[in-house]
């Protein structure tokens, strides 16, 4: 158990929240905390963190003030502090005394200062092993230029002896970037160093021996010694093998992800393999003049998850012209199962030298040797392949794609080509985000045993237009269309003798591109942020917030407007309606939309700033109208002479903020925030009459509240609806003769991957929706923005993936049925006076566990509440029925929550804005 995990749940939430605890009930939260510590012991406490050490003692001593001085610090500054002393370090924090915390509570131990590093460049160069990356010690004083006095050196395990090394120091903005925190700035702790092998001689000899990089960083009260962490990808995240004499090898890798240099000198090693199509031949070296016993007499095969093992002997064939004996060793492939040896998964073997004292070597390639692929019966294939360390591995798979080239053509065109002896017929290539699991299609060309793979990753497809490819990792995978999902997808891999040859940069328009490799061989492509280094740590957007923000409050204010869609994913809902009115009535005023990642097509004449960048900050501090569907920042502060519009984004069916009090989903900070976050509001519009009080109280406004109707139902209103359908259905590429069903449903608070990622919960058998519905509808399928992973089905024909269309609104216009459950939809959805289906299979646990709701959805929803997919595929296929059986509730619930509905929304919000504008200028 955590030291923190031993503190009572309800105490640790009192703790959480006592700036908003009532001063009455104060006593009575410091009582149970001394009484805590008191049960604890000073040993437990001792492991606390230092925040925490500190917190809990003020708690513990009745300094209320200082506590709640601290917490406000804290939820502004998580995890950081700063280090002070000379002989002892210590915590330092704003508003406690640090002579006054015992030494117990206010001082360090080495463990609480350790280095924090990550390598990112291991290479070989002029004979050299470099080794480049950053290292500081978390929130203590960092270097701020070029000097430092970081030392760095090389420790020979097993004895005493050191080899001092020279440490050049760098700029490192994404040493800043990797701390998170907002306090500190460590951009000048990266380092470049180079170890000369040369040096690694014992007595002018090669011996084997293993030395740890360990570098060292001065903080108060002394000296932090600390390793270099290996990376999760590219050269710096895989070891690296390099001949320094013949048999002897430098090994740069890694134990417990902690650089390590090794070197090796090879007893046997693998130097040629061939095949005849039933048998493979492997011919060994070793070394004629060897300790006794220490030569070899066989090899292992072996695979880790399964109980297969087989011993093969070596048959000695003489000494070669190297003056090394030389060994063969003869497997039939027919002793290796390959019953289970599918698309998605390949066995790798584990290969051992045997020796006849009894001692086993992992089988290691020759400096000439190099890798291959032997063809199989059934679509299969063996391969011999390595890693970094040079191990010898054999692969049994299906057949694999197999880059031999890479490069960046005209235009930016990437043009990956490789063998591949695989089917072809009904196959496919896509790219798979590492994180987000989605999929995007990637154009492939098959021929004589060849795959041509090529996009622009700067220009890829949307519904609006180009757009650059998301930032993040994205795998090539082979896949069979007729896959409904990515199980069996095929790994495309680079031909392991060009691992070195990676990374192929290249500079798009406003991101760089960089294809480069995981897990030794298997190639990505990385599109890197929009954001320039200087901006892309927490640290430096507080500089932009708190420096430079303030400053350009000072000038004159654009004649623009500032909108903001879901925090610049979209330029859609009722931020681009409100827009569009302005366009209609030929406004003169710019307009200018928050984007985040460059992933939003914009009208023509719209110019998008960046989130985060110096445009962005300058756009919201200057722009006379900001519309924004959702909040900004806490940070932001309305200028008097600005009119801020917040539209927000639905009607609430599910309690929020302030209504949450009493449950355990209320966050007290986040509400007692409310009022302040109200401030920043000039107008607050609400879609209804249900929702107006529940906002104004959920929300806690203190501005001005509008009960226009939401601008983005207008669409079913407006005039030329029925062509904009027809264009959407067009451009989406649905059947005209097909019926379309629209499943939006929202996420599940437990259904997540971490933090606010959340896993797609789907339970639409749809494979069994297809056989039933496929000859005459289409599922549009549309997740929310919150929601990962891909869609099952999806471009199979009946089932779409239209998370990524820009405006749901154009969806609800030719959906001829909504499903839907807890989501919002439904109340914009009902406008149209269309069927809805709600498909709440776990309407108990969301209503009575998850969030609750406001009214009885199960008497007032307009249309049944349907628990199987079996159901709900029932009540597709006769919803003209379940349409009748509902009509009178769905009309009740149309004057209950649609009113008003007559297509002016947008202009009513546009009036009392530009009046609001009027009436602040006087």
């Amino acid at each position: 158990m955590a030291p923190l995990d031993a503190i009572p749940e309800e105490l640790s939430r009192l703790m959480k929240y006592f700036p908003e605890t009532p001063v009455e009930d104060r006593p009575a939260f410091h009582r149970a905390a001394e009484s805590f510590l008191s049960q604890a012991g000073p040993k437990l406490v001792r492991q606390f963190s230092p925040m925490a050490r500190v917190k809990w003692h003020l708690a513990a001593s009745g300094r209320g003030e200082e506590l709640s001085e601290l917490l406000h610090y804290e939820r502004e500054n998580p995890g950081a502090f700063s280090v002070r002393g000379l002989r002892r370090a210590r915590i330092e924090l704003p508003g406690v005394e640090s002579d006054s915390l015992p030494p117990s509570v206010r001082n360090f131990n080495r463990s609480e200062l350790p280095v924090r590093s990550k390598l990112l460049e291991l290479a070989w160069r002029d004979g050299k092993l470099v080794v480049g990356g950053y290292a500081y010690i978390p929130n203590a004083p960092s270097a701020t230029g070029k000097r430092s006095l970081r030392v760095a050196a090389l420790r020979r395990l097993g004895s005493r002896s050191t080899l001092p090394l020279r440490l050049r120091t760098v700029r490192e903005p994404r040493a800043t970037t990797s701390a998170k925190g907002a306090l500190h700035n460590y951009d000048w702790s990266g380092f470049e160093l180079a170890i000369d092998p040369s040096r690694l001689r014992v007595q002018g000899k090669w011996q084997p021996a293993t030395w740890r990089l360990g570098i060292g960083i001065p903080r108060p009260g002394g000296m932090s010694i600390g390793s270099v962490t290996k990376n999760n990808a590219g050269a710096a995240g895989h070891s690296l093998t390099r001949f320094l004499d013949d048999g002897v090898r430098l090994v740069a890798g890694f134990d417990r992800n902690r650089l390590r240099v090794t070197v090796d000198v090879v007893p046997a090693e693998v130097v040629a393999h061939e095949s005849d199509g039933e048998t493979l031949t492997v011919t060994l070296r070793s070394r004629v003049t060897t300790p006794a016993g220490k030569y070899p007499t066989g090899l292992r095969i072996s695979h880790a998850s399964s109980d297969f093992a087989h011993e093969v002997p070596l048959q000695q064939n003489g000494t070669g012209a190297d003056g090394w004996l030389r060994h063969t060793a003869r497997l039939a492939f027919a002793d290796i199962p390959v019953d289970r040896i599918v698309p998605g998964r390949s066995w790798k073997y584990l290969v051992e030298i045997l020796f006849a004292d009894g001692t086993t070597r992992r089988a290691t390639m020759g400096q000439k040797l190099e890798t291959g692929v032997h063809p199989l019966p059934e679509g299969r294939e063996f391969a011999v392949v390595t890693d970094g360390v040079g191990n010898f591995t054999p692969q049994i798979r299906v057949n694999m794609p197999l880059v031999d080239d890479v490069r960046w053509g005209d235009g930016g065109e990437l043009v990956l080509t490789g063998t591949y002896t695989g089917p072809v017929d009904g196959m496919k290539m896509v790219l798979r985000h590492t994180t987000r699991h989605e999929d995007r299609p990637l154009p492939v060309e098959f021929a004589d045993g060849r795959f041509t793979a090529r996009f622009v990753p700067d220009r890829m497809p949307s519904y609006d237009g180009p757009l650059p490819l998301r930032q993040g990792r994205w795998l090539p995978r082979l896949r069979a269309t007729t896959e409904w999902d990515h199980t069996r997808d095929i790994p495309v891999r680079i031909r392991p003798d060009l691992v070195d040859t990676l990374p192929v940069v290249h500079r798009g328009a406003n991101r760089v591109y960089r294809v480069e490799r995981l897990d030794y061989d298997r190639i990505f492509v990385d599109s890197g942020p929009v954001l320039a280094p200087e901006l892309r740590s927490a640290y430096h957007q507080r500089q932009m917030s708190e420096v430079t923000t303030p400053e350009l409050r000072k000038r004159p204010l654009w004649n623009a407007v500032l909108y903001n869609s879901f925090g610049g994913k979209q330029f859609s809902d009722s931020p681009r309606a409100i827009y569009e009115e302005l366009v209609r009535r030929d406004s003169d005023l710019e307009h200018i939309v928050m984007v985040r990642d460059d992933q939003v097509v914009l009208p023509p004449g719209v110019r998008g700033v960046e989130w985060g960048s110096a445009e962005w900050y300058e756009a919201l501090a200057r722009s006379r109208y900001v519309i924004t569907n959702g909040g900004i920042k806490d940070w932001f502060v309305r200028r008097e002479d600005q009119v801020v519009v917040q539209t927000w984004h639905g009607t609430p069916l599910k309690r929020i903020g302030a209504d949450l009090l009493g449950t355990p989903k209320a966050n007290l900070a986040y509400i007692a925030s409310l009022p302040q976050r109200s401030r920043q509001y000039n107008l607050f519009i609400t879609p209804n009459g249900f929702s107006t009080p529940i906002m104004s109280n959920a929300f806690r406004l203190q501005c001005e509240v509008l009960e226009a109707g939401y601008p983005r139902n207008d669409v079913f209103h407006a005039p030329d609806r029925v062509k904009r359908a027809a264009a959407v259905r067009e451009k989406l590429g649905i059947p005209a003769d097909k019926k379309v069903v629209l499943y939006a449903p929202t996420w599940r608070d437990d259904q997540r991957y971490g933090g606010r990622r959340f896993k797609l919960d789907n339970r639409i058998d749809v494979e069994a929706a297809e056989r039933e519905l496929g000859e005459d509808h289409v599922l549009l399928y549309r997740k929310h923005h919150k929601v990962l992973d891909s869609i099952p089905g999806a471009g199979q024909g009946f089932v779409y993936d239209v998370t990524y269309y820009p405006d749901i609104a154009d969806l609800y216009l030719i959906a001829d049925v909504m499903i839907t459950d807890y989501s919002s939809v439904l109340f914009d959805f009902a406008h149209s006076g269309r069927p809805m289906l709600f498909f709440t299979y776990d309407l108990e646990h969301y209503r009575d566990t998850l969030r609750g709701f406001y009214f009885d959805f199960t008497s007032r929803a307009p249309g049944p509440l349907i628990k199987t997919s079996e159901d709900l595929v029932s009540a597709i296929r006769n919803i003209d029925a379940v349409s009748e059986e509902y009509k009178e509730k769905y009309a009740q619930f149309r004057v209950d929550f649609c009113e008003p509905s007559d297509g002016r929304a947008a202009a009513r919000v546009v009036d009392r804005m530009l009046a609001v504008n009027d009436e602040l200028r006087g």
